[in-house]
């Protein structure tokens, strides 16, 4: 098996690995040791340099604070192309600047020599001094050992700074303090930034809203005429201010924008119409009145440069990202959602996950179990018979509930500002307010009840999806205005002492920075209702498509073992023991993609022989989890007519290459396919084993690819490992 190469070249390869450096590669994403991230003032103060020697973010900061560089360092490109505030906010209604400079001859571009000329913006909030240190822990992460590597960094390794700005004297926000912070991380082209408004006065403000990032950028376009799309540039931009979706794109669409800038008249096209403004800010609120002394944190933006057109590139940086800002996003235990919840049952299914290697049981959705009992017996008796007694296996036990995608009633439910009754304004028709006496309750309850029961993975289902509410008798809001950012603070409240308390969080929403560990890699309940053939094709096609933008232990698939939304026999697993090989093909793509998938059902084998196939996949798995949880590269979609596959890479691991090849056609395919290995570290050779085949020596050409003839026999899976060279 391949499993038996990491072992024996774990050591001997670690010299190969040390040659992985920037000299040799060029490339940030192969480098073992990245640039680390440094800070650096001029001579004389009147610059400020965040740097990694992957991107760089550079400050003016006399005769006020406005950045004057955002440069992508190994391309030499340039994406700012004028001046701005830093920020802004608004205050009892009115808008104020924090930093900038102004004068700008040309916004098509900022040269250094006019620089010195620029002016500070009128009436803006004015520098009142710098810090610096290392990066920060937003919030705690207890990690689960067994399900992530105890490596990984969290913090972030690298640098902070932070402007710290008051109001302008005579205005009544001269007692406003207001703090930009700055981060830049180690090997990463990223950069982070967020606000803290603080009252230093002594009669209360109203913090009505702000605007986080008004970042003026070079064009993606070039035309005169208007195309049939304006593009934007090649910037990854993401908040953790999601709102109710299974992707980043559109979780954030209300908070993040790309505009047109109504003052560069000297742009290519014609119109003015190019995209080339970043906005970054609240949708609405947060409407938040700051007392004396009291602050209110902003949610955190990241950029980080993108290339053109190279999407496999672009999907391993954004892996890169998340390992670095999001770690927990890594964990990924075997899970099985049992559909029942009596003591007998559940220590049943127990008993089999032990026997075949699985982690993590779930008690499903329809199962019958109360998170929201009160009775505190209840929950007593399920940590005494149920999570002890697998806590004593390796296993972890939760449970399954659900939040917003239901109705409480009228006194409780978000009530929308234009019948100012329950009904129509919710995502999901009806909602509870999050910050009503019912929503307040619940997150107590929860916490309580989890506790108390012992478990460590909670699927919460229905999130806040970004919900208004009109009410003015919910104790945790005031009105419309501050009900959208209320909501939001609760949950990820909630989600963060989740992460400081170890328990895993399956969320069909992007809350990802806020330490939910996974969502949807591509969801549709009818796809489980079709043929079992046919849901293995979708599935390795969500797998391949998902993974674009996520890592695989981001994103979960479904297994049902029992019937699921209708399909009757021909799209169930039960009896198990007669669907054994389909079963086991199942099991390969979601273990071999990384994806660890939702096996639903009552037991996960029937017979000693469908024992025996679980826990060879499981194993399998298991033996080579570090570079099957590591980010895929697509080698060719599913389509039902002829082989498809992907590849993981990592080039810090002993084994950086393992290639899975899936024939899901009932005859067997000789094909000659290309496996690229460049993002794997291998460079020239590569050592190449074929399942349990000896391994042999290819030569790779000039794109660093190994050509591979081999034999997919039917309804299989073919492994392809691959190595460097030990001289």
């Amino acid at each position: 098996m391949i499993p038996r190469t990491t072992a024996v070249f774990a050591l001997l390869l670690q010299p190969c690995l040390a040659q992985l450096s920037p000299s040799l590669t060029g490339d940030w994403l192969l480098d073992a040791k990245p640039p680390a991230a440094t800070l650096h003032r001029s001579d004389n103060n009147q610059n400020l340099t965040l740097s990694n020697g992957l991107l760089s973010v550079q400050w003016r900061l006399a005769p006020a604070v406005a950045r004057v560089s955002v440069r992508d360092e190994p391309t030499g490109h340039e994406f700012l192309r004028a001046t701005g505030p830093e920020a802004s906010v608004t205050l009892n209604g009115v808008v104020y600047p924090v930093g900038g400079l102004t004068g700008q001859r040309s916004s098509n571009f900022l040269a250094a020599t006019e620089i010195p000329s620029l002016k500070p913006v009128e009436k803006a909030f004015r520098l009142t001094g710098t810090t610096d240190g290392s990066c920060r822990e937003r919030f705690p992460w207890k990690r689960n050992a067994g399900w992530i590597s105890q490596s990984l960094q969290w913090p972030p390794q690298g640098k902070e700074v932070v402007f710290t700005y008051r109001g302008p004297d005579g205005s009544p926000a001269q007692d406003v303090e207001t703090a930009v912070h700055f981060e830049i991380y180690d090997g990463l082209p990223c950069v982070s930034k967020w606000l803290t408004v603080t009252n230093r006065g002594t009669f209360p403000i109203m913090l009505d809203s702000f605007k986080l990032e008004e970042l003026h950028t070079t064009e993606a376009d070039a035309d005169v005429e208007d195309p049939w799309r304006f593009k934007v540039p090649p910037l990854h931009v993401e908040t953790d201010y999601t709102l109710g979706a299974m992707s980043n794109d559109a979780a954030q669409i209300q908070t993040v924008q790309w505009t047109v800038d109504a003052a560069h008249l000297t742009q290519t096209n014609y119109g003015n119409k190019s995209l080339c403004v970043l906005n970054v800010a609240p949708p609405q609120g947060p409407a938040r009145e700051l007392k004396p002394g009291e602050s209110l944190t902003s949610f955190r933006l990241w950029i980080m440069p993108l290339t053109n057109g190279e999407a496999n590139r672009n999907s391993l940086a954004l892996g890169r990202l998340y390992r670095t800002i999001a770690p927990w996003t890594l964990e990924n235990p075997l899970m099985f959602h049992l559909v029942k919840s009596d003591i007998a049952s559940c220590r049943a299914a127990i008993d089999q996950m032990a026997a075949t290697g699985f982690e993590m049981l779930i008690l499903s959705f329809g199962s019958g179990f109360n998170l929201e009992s009160t009775e505190a017996a209840y929950f007593a008796r399920y940590k005494a018979e149920v999570s002890d007694y697998a806590a004593a296996k390796s296993i972890s036990v939760g449970t399954y509930s659900l939040l917003s995608s239901r109705r409480i009633n009228d006194e409780q439910d978000v009530i929308n500002p234009k019948t100012g009754k329950p009904g129509g304004i919710a995502k999901f028709g009806n909602a509870p307010c999050l910050c009503s006496q019912w929503g307040l309750d619940h997150f107590d309850l929860l916490q309580r009840n989890l506790t108390a029961a012992g478990f460590r993975v909670h699927e919460h289902d229905g999130s806040y999806p970004g919900d208004v509410c009109a009410g003015t008798t919910h104790p945790g809001h005031k009105g419309l205005a501050d009900s959208r950012w209320n909501q939001w603070e609760a949950i990820t409240r909630y989600y963060q002492w989740c992460r400081s308390e170890g328990i895993y969080l399956n969320v069909p929403d992007w809350y990802f920075l806020h330490g939910s560990n996974r969502c949807s890699m591509g969801y549709r309940e009818d796809n489980w209702s079709l043929p079992r053939a046919m849901q293995e094709i979708i599935e390795r096609q969500n797998i391949v498509d998902g993974t674009r933008y996520k890592l695989p232990a981001m994103g979960w698939m479904h297994l049902p073992l029992t019937q699921y939304h209708g399909g009757g026999a021909a799209a169930t697993y039960e009896p198990l023991d007669q669907h054994r090989a389909d079963y086991s093909l199942r099991l390969a793509s979601l273990l071999g993609g990384g994806v660890t998938g939702v096996v639903r059902g009552t037991r996960l084998y029937d017979s000693p022989e469908t024992m025996a196939e679980v826990k060879k996949r499981v194993d399998f798995y298991k033996a080579n989890r570090a570079i099957l949880d590591s980010e895929l590269v697509p080698l060719r979609r599913a389509d039902g007519r002829d082989w498809d596959g992907w590849i993981h890479v990592n080039p810090t691991l002993p084994t950086p290459a393992l290639a899975l090849l899936f024939n899901a056609l009932d005859q067997p395919l000789t094909r000659r396919i290309t496996i690229p290995l460049y993002y794997a570290g291998l460079m020239n050779k590569a050592s190449i084993r074929i399942n349990d085949e000896p391994a042999r020596v290819l030569a790779l050409n000039r794109s660093q690819e190994a050509v591979v003839e081999v034999t997919l026999p039917a309804r299989s899976v073919t492994y392809v490992a691959a190595s460097a060279v030990l001289e």
